[in-house]
């Protein structure tokens, strides 16, 4: 009989056009050693029997402060040349979840969600109002030069460069660097944290899933938890991350079937992307339709891995 974990977390960077062919041997290595730090502060947490809430916490945040992927530092520009910050967490045990869109000064928005969460009536902030709310929480501000690099600013000028030249202006190449974590911790509770820079070139304050409830971050003790990455538009119209949930809650189906089921409506409507899940009995699971996400887990039975390729579902247990 297989052993269920006392406790789990998984991870993801982001999902889209990864091909080896893209991607080479030394840039696959780098991506592993990033998504293994993060999967190792996380563990840390569920080791030493903490929460899962500071588990994806903690995961997320060293995926923040890596330029390897779009959220923090390494976030992606806005139509403008500014870096515009989204995170949100949410606690299975309770239900309760904080949010921020628009954050351009605090160097680890997921801070500033949690912040929301715990710290405020509120669930969702957005732009001066959540970058006034941080200041006063007192979190580390940082110039918002920080969040630039040298590759995210190339990428951007690229993309102006196609947009003159009368190209389409959606980036369908550099939209999925979305970071998130989902964890269930030893006694059972679980927890989803999700952060993104946005898409590359966007405009009139557009906001995506990643901070929206429900849609690109839930977590229910009663079902799972659930962070998203991928065509945001799409993820909020079909309420990615709850209507996982809720196929477990309420039609009992594992979370594996229940993720590559609405990753596969999606895909139905056009939309391109991934998910990754935590359930109450330490199962994770990953679904995606893309030719790659960067993808990490581990659990108490000793399971640890990191992938980058190859579209579709799978579970640990």
């Amino acid at each position: 009989m297989t052993q269920s974990p006392r406790w789990s977390i998984a991870i993801h960077g982001g999902a889209g056009t990864l091909t080896r062919e893209r991607l080479n041997e030394e840039g696959q290595a780098s991506y592993h050693a990033a998504l293994d730090a993060a999967l190792e502060a996380g563990t840390k947490v569920l080791e030493a029997g903490g929460t899962a809430m500071d588990a994806v916490e903690a995961a997320v945040m060293v995926l923040e402060d890596d330029p390897h992927f779009n959220a923090g530092r390494g976030a992606v520009f806005t139509f403008d040349g500014t870096n515009e910050l989204d995170a949100a967490i949410m606690d299975g045990t309770t239900r309760a979840a904080g949010a921020v869109t628009g954050i351009t000064s605090t160097k680890n928005p997921v801070l500033v969600a949690r912040a929301v969460m715990e710290n405020s009536p509120h669930v969702l902030l957005s732009n001066d109002g959540a970058n006034q709310f941080a200041r006063e929480q007192e979190l580390e501000q940082v110039d918002p030069s920080y969040f630039s690099t040298p590759e995210r600013h190339r990428q951007w000028e690229e993309f102006m460069s196609r947009l003159a030249a009368g190209e389409e202006w959606f980036d369908a190449d550099l939209k999925y660097g979305t970071v998130g974590a989902v964890a269930v911790d030893s006694d059972g509770h679980v927890a989803a944290a999700t952060s993104t820079g946005g898409l590359t070139g966007k405009r009139w304050d557009r906001i995506g899933d990643s901070p929206i409830i429900g849609a690109g971050t839930y977590a229910d003790d009663r079902a799972c938890a659930v962070s998203a990455t991928g065509a945001g538009e799409y993820f909020i119209r079909l309420g990615v991350a709850h209507q996982i949930c809720a196929r477990m809650r309420f039609a009992g189906e594992d979370a594996p079937t229940a993720a590559a089921h609405v990753i596969g409506e999606v895909g139905d409507l056009g939309g391109t992307g991934g998910v990754i899940v935590a359930a109450p009995d330490g199962t994770t699971a990953f679904a995606f339709n893309t030719p790659g996400m960067y993808r990490a887990r581990a659990d108490s039975t000793g399971l640890r891995e990191t992938g980058i390729f190859e579209a579709g579902s799978e579970q640990g247990r």
